[in-house]
């Protein structure tokens, strides 16, 4: 497994199992396949509502924690100083761990910047106090980060945001790489291209990745992700299907040329599948976290 060092210096694995809209009854098996096919990178959150089923199976495998990159999320209800501290409590609780290999902030929350503020300066503390091993942030773009660095001290490890050929948001990764912040790729091979309404096509059925995957014998997912990867992006796909999980983990054996990597760049539609980051209110999706 490729790793990626974050600016703090902690080992990250570049690749891991997203368990975005995985219901909870299912989440153990597809962590349990994950962790058996190799994986040691598991990205939750606690709007997913599957925390304890991730700890569960992690605590069910036999491998020693420090083995396995733990990685969630706190919601913006839990936004503010004693609320984000909180949030933690209730993370770590429900992952059954005293710390988090990764904690990031959801989203930028830009009608309550004040309060996404709060909530970074509470991740700050956790770090210092060793409760957290690295902290960042998700769906952040250059504005959120700009004030994000200008008023708090530590710089985020991570941006998680969505990142796939059909949309590449280059403006917040070149922004991140210039201030040692990585890009992690959510929905790394376009899956809310075709699970999402909307007017893209599937990223799956796009014929320039197609025949760069017969090229190379793989399938179009094994490309997109293999093309995360060489931009020096962490990918974390999602699948519940233990066929799909380990062929999402083999992608270590070949190499995207640069005129490959230079097609699969051209195919940027400039098109969001997710919310837009502006919408993101309290009142349009705030949802209370349960304590367990």
């Amino acid at each position: 497994m490729k790793t990626i060092t974050l600016n703090n210096g902690v080992e990250m694995p570049a690749l891991g199992l997203g368990v975005f809209q995985t219901p909870p009854d299912e989440t153990r098996a597809a962590v349990d396949a994950a962790l058996a096919a190799g994986y040691r990178h598991i990205d939750t959150a606690a709007a997913y509502g599957n925390e304890r089923q991730v700890g569960e199976a992690v605590q069910a495998s036999g491998l020693d924690r420090s083995e396995i990159f733990l990685e969630t999320k706190i919601w913006i209800n839990d936004y503010g100083y004693d609320e984000t501290l909180h949030g933690f409590e209730k993370s770590a609780r429900k992952l059954g761990v005293d710390r988090i290999d990764l904690l990031i902030l959801h989203q930028a929350l830009p009608s309550a910047f004040d309060r996404t503020l709060d909530a970074y300066s509470a991740l700050e503390t956790l770090f210092a106090e060793g409760k957290v091993r690295a902290i960042g942030v998700s769906n952040f773009m250059v504005d959120h980060l700009k004030i994000l660095l200008d008023r708090t001290n530590v710089v985020p490890a991570v941006d998680q945001i969505e990142v796939h050929p059909y949309f590449a948001q280059r403006d917040v990764q070149d922004f991140g790489a210039a201030h040692g912040i990585v890009t992690q790729a959510w929905s790394p091979i376009g899956g809310i291209t075709f699970y999402r309404d909307g007017n893209h096509s599937s990223t799956l059925d796009d014929p320039v990745i197609g025949a760069i995957a017969e090229t190379h014998g793989k399938s179009p997912a094994q490309v997109m992700l293999r093309w995360g990867l060489q931009q020096g992006r962490s990918v974390i796909p999602k699948s519940t299907k233990p066929s799909r999980i380990a062929e999402n983990i083999d992608v270590f054996d070949f190499e995207l040329s640069g005129d490959e990597m230079i097609a699969i760049d051209h195919l940027d539609t400039g098109r969001r599948g997710g919310p837009e980051p502006e919408a993101v209110t309290l009142e349009a999706f705030g949802r209370e976290i349960p304590e367990s």
